[in-house]
């Protein structure tokens, strides 16, 4: 018997100008609570070194960077030789540029690969939609963060709906979803500059233009209008801060609306909240609803799809139209005056972060490993098909499966 050699690959691990990156924090969650005794995950970088690497390799991750650029042929022969050297059994991808090397590699290598979506665009370039229509035998299963991203990976992507599944992620439950002292929330608010009185509305993100910040900003006027006590959070990085900072300078929202940059304990930062929001125009699923359905937070988020994927307006948040700065502002005043709504949210919200834990995904993917490495090769990526896959999708934990052979 020997352990399965799982190969993680991405594109990169971080924007752009931001240290903050949901599939970096995927990883630094996920590889670590793969079981050690019957799985060596491993991680590969097709870009170089960047600002995400410390909180990685802190835990120990085995990371290779190939440092290759966008759509440089050397990178399957780089890659070929980490899955050899590695002996690898199953690939995982995560990015354009992964899923293209990696199912190039897997069919050359004749091992199993997993395309993992997690962005819900409306359509791919055009030299993607060829890779992507070329390299379909070659995807053994697709991964899907939410509805709306697998609708986006059997259009665009062109992946045949059979092989599709939406596989939510989570959160580790165990430091997101503990009860916090009076003096660990105090000392949470007090770092960010928050006063006992002050009202604090909180957003993680990055400051891309899905992110729909500039929405925030402009809600932020009407609410500090009608609500002075109120203070605005932005914890994040991109390229539009410069941008988000002067719109927040031209309305004058002075010291109202901060922009506290990057943040490494988020569930800490988190903790400080009086209300979590979400203005986004279009989404996945973010990591960061986990987090904050996790925590308990009262939440305002717009109907980005995949924010509808596990929020239902008014059971465990308040649903706005995305892009109306008046209904996202209307429904964070509703919050601010209703501590009865808030207090029914977060327990709701408590309740149904429970579902998303990042170590139910992290089971389920290791059943479909071993289901991969048993089936694939032999069948020709076949019979993956044909087996019970309904853990995937259930809430459930598979049940155990007898270990492998060696060589099997």
């Amino acid at each position: 018997m020997r352990k399965l050699n799982i190969l993680q690959v991405c594109d990169h691990l971080g924007w752009e100008g931001s240290r903050m990156h949901g599939v970096k924090r995927l990883f630094a969650w996920m590889i670590p609570r793969f079981d050690p005794d019957r799985f060596a995950v491993s991680l590969v970088s097709l870009r170089k070194k960047d600002l995400s690497e410390e909180t990685l390799e802190s835990y120990g991750i085995d990371i290779t960077y190939l440092h290759k650029s966008k759509f440089d042929p050397s990178t399957l022969p780089a890659l070929l030789k980490v899955i050899d050297r590695k002996r690898i059994d199953v690939l995982h991808l995560h990015g354009y540029g992964a899923t293209t090397f990696g199912r190039l590699a897997g069919a050359i290598r004749r091992i199993p690969a997993i395309l993992h979506e997690h962005a819900n665009l409306t359509d791919t370039p055009w030299f993607q939609r060829i890779a992507d229509r070329a390299l379909e035998p070659f995807t053994d299963i697709a991964i899907a963060v939410s509805r709306s991203t697998a609708e986006f990976v059997t259009s665009a992507r062109q992946i045949p709906r059979r092989k599709v599944k939406v596989v939510y992620l989570g959160v580790p439950l165990d430091e997101f979803s503990r009860e916090r002292s009076a003096a660990e929330i105090a000392t949470a608010r007090e770092a960010l500059g928050i006063r006992p009185d002050e009202f604090a509305i909180g957003a993680v993100t990055r400051l891309h233009e899905s992110k729909g910040n500039s929405y925030l900003v402009d809600a932020a006027r009407r609410v500090l209008h009608e609500r002075p006590q109120a203070r605005f959070y932005l914890l994040g990085e991109g390229p539009l801060q410069p941008a988000l900072e002067e719109q927040a300078r031209r309305l004058g929202l002075g010291d109202r609306f901060v922009f506290a940059g990057f943040v490494r304990d988020v569930a800490r930062a988190t903790s400080a909240f009086d209300l979590s929001v979400f203005p986004s125009l279009w989404e996945g699923t973010p990591l960061t609803v986990f987090e904050a359905l996790a925590m308990g937070k009262p939440i305002v988020a717009t109907d980005a799809d995949g924010l509808l994927d596990v929020l239902a307006d008014q059971r465990d948040a308040l649903i706005v139209p995305k892009r109306d700065a008046g209904a996202l502002a209307g429904a964070i005043l509703r919050l601010i005056d209703d501590t009865e709504l808030r207090s029914c949210l977060a327990a709701e919200a408590r309740a149904s972060g429970q579902r998303y834990d990042i170590t139910v995904f992290v089971v389920k993917m290791q059943r479909l490993y071993e289901l991969l490495h048993d089936t694939s090769r032999a069948t020709r990526r076949r019979a993956i098909l044909d087996a019970d896959l309904s853990f995937l999708t259930g809430a459930a934990l598979p049940a155990p499966r007898v270990p492998h052979e060696a060589g099997a």
